[in-house]
């Protein structure tokens, strides 16, 4: 019984971790990308990036089936070429994760990147250091509270995704149910004292998140960082 009480949490911080992960590096691009780059594509971007916020998590979840499904032009390679299946999978439940956690970490990052002053990095770079040593030991370093934020806040959007998950990864007991697919099921069932578990587990998590996010924002009386 503790067993199986425990898989939902137990889950869901692995799904969370693996999104993380996974969308982490490629956020932070976009990130550096959109604070530091003008080109014609830029409000395209922008656009792409913030589809998983504003469209319903059904329809996110319909088109991640709809690409990595078993029929889908992505899920065929990986299951034919590699081994790999994504539906009714764990790893389907962090893919789901982390495009959903793809916008707030991509526009918490952002704009303490864009707070860096330029002028820093073009010193760096006529003392010899290269586009990618300018970014990792002057750029991300000096922005560092404002990426520790946007990755916190990126780990608890993928770890109380619902809808997407459910869409692609289902809801299999013991596999891919992670606690916000668990809460739908107990209140589907009328166990009001399970989903009240879950729903304190990601309550606090919830909670503990908005204070690290404001512990690391900017303080007043001066510029993010």
């Amino acid at each position: 019984m503790e067993s199986s009480t425990s898989f939902p949490i137990l889950l869901s911080l692995r799904v969370a971790g693996l999104a993380l992960l996974f969308v982490g590096p490629i956020g932070l691009a976009i990130a550096l990308l959109q604070a530091r780059r003008r080109y014609a594509l830029r409000g395209l971007v922008d656009a792409l990036v913030l589809l998983p916020l504003v469209l319903p998590p059904s329809v996110v979840g319909y088109v991640l089936v709809v690409v990595f499904g078993r029929r889908g032009l992505l899920g065929r390679i990986l299951e034919e070429g590699l081994g790999v299946r994504l539906v009714f999978s764990p790893a389907g439940a962090a893919l789901a994760s982390a495009v959903v956690a793809l916008p707030i970490l991509v526009k918490t990052a952002q704009p303490s990147i864009e707070a860096v002053p330029s002028q820093l990095e073009d010193v760096a770079r006529t003392l010899g250091l290269k586009p990618w040593e300018v970014v990792f030991r002057v750029t991300l370093p000096l922005a560092w509270r404002g990426v520790l934020a946007a990755l916190v806040l990126g780990f608890a959007r993928a770890i109380g995704e619902f809808g997407a998950t459910l869409m692609l990864a289902g809801n299999i007991p013991g596999r891919t149910n992670t606690m916000p697919v668990e809460i739908f099921a107990a209140f589907q069932e009328g166990d009001d004292a399970r989903a009240g578990l879950y729903v304190g587990v990601l309550s606090a998590i919830s909670v503990v998140v908005v204070l690290v996010a404001g512990l690391l924002g900017p303080k007043e009386g001066r510029a993010p960082a």
